[in-house]
């Protein structure tokens, strides 16, 4: 069953089946209160509006909502890229808000793995050398970055693609070669940004049923910013934000089918065409 939380609907999981607020699992990111507001005094313009969310060991969470809902906002604030106006963000238990600039940067490099639309790959590396990058900056051995890339390769197909320069390789080679890199150092948290946008359906699909795979084997704990419902579908739950608040949650439960339907009535629910 689900618990309610204020200023938010919940909408039951016909299963009963989605998790419940209230897990006992370990707290990864605690947003408490959370606003932005851009400009000056007489000209300001407040994104997000009091945003309370938890995000717990290996969640999968896909937050949706139309254009200028404030999903990047959410997203830029909760990965240390923005700062908020006003309330809290604590990340494994320490107040983002009140971190130094030095202290961010070490919590991105070993807390936080990023997946961006447009890869992010350097051009002048091999594929190897990508996905071990976070390790190798780190001071970490090197036989221990080669035995973790070819995990990593593994899981994501990229096996035999790793000798390769990134314009050798398709968009979703270089996509799932991109995760692999936020996974490498074991981060708390994954944040994905619209991390189908630039693939095609096919490569969209492998790259979603890696990362549900690694996050149902207990290797990762995943925030996804999507405006598309079929890639929501692959997540465990899915918050709705509109006009910056979190307005809905919905479990996942049942076949993911069943789960993409129900989120693409949601969406169209609040404001937004169904596929």
């Amino acid at each position: 069953m689900y618990t309610y939380r204020p200023n938010m609907t919940t909408v039951s999981d016909p299963d009963g089946t989605a998790p419940a607020f209230g897990s006992d699992r370990p707290v990864v990111v605690e947003v408490k209160n959370l606003v932005k507001t851009y400009g000056t005094k007489g000209f300001q313009a407040t994104v997000l509006k009091g945003i309370d969310l938890t995000i717990c060991k290996h969640d999968f969470i896909a937050i949706m909502g139309p254009s200028g809902s404030g999903k990047t906002t959410l997203l830029n604030i909760l990965s240390t890229i923005d700062r908020p106006s006003m309330g809290t963000v604590a990340l494994d238990g320490q107040d983002l808000t009140k971190a130094s600039n030095k202290e961010l940067s070490r919590l991105r490099r070993d807390k936080i793995g990023f997946v961006f639309q447009d890869y992010s790959l350097l051009d002048t590396m091999t594929l190897q050398d990508n996905i071990a990058l976070p390790l190798s900056l780190s001071g970490s051995p090197g036989r221990l970055c080669l035995q973790k890339v070819q995990t990593l390769a593994a899981a994501f197909g990229l096996t035999e693609h790793l000798g390769k320069y990134p314009y050798q390789l398709s968009g979703g080679q270089k996509q799932r070669g991109a995760a692999c890199r936020a996974l490498i150092a074991d981060p708390e948290i994954i944040f994905a940004d619209e991390p189908t946008g630039a693939l095609d359906s096919k490569s969209s699909r492998d790259l979603l049923a890696c990362l549900k795979a690694v996050n149902e084997k207990g290797q990762a704990t995943i925030l996804m910013v999507t405006h598309d419902p079929f890639c929501a579908s692959y997540a465990k739950d899915v918050y709705m934000l509109q006009d910056g608040q979190i307005t809905c949650r919905i479990g996942s439960g049942g076949e993911r089918k069943e789960f993409y339907d129900r989120i693409c009535d949601l969406q169209a629910s609040t404001g937004g065409d169904r596929p």
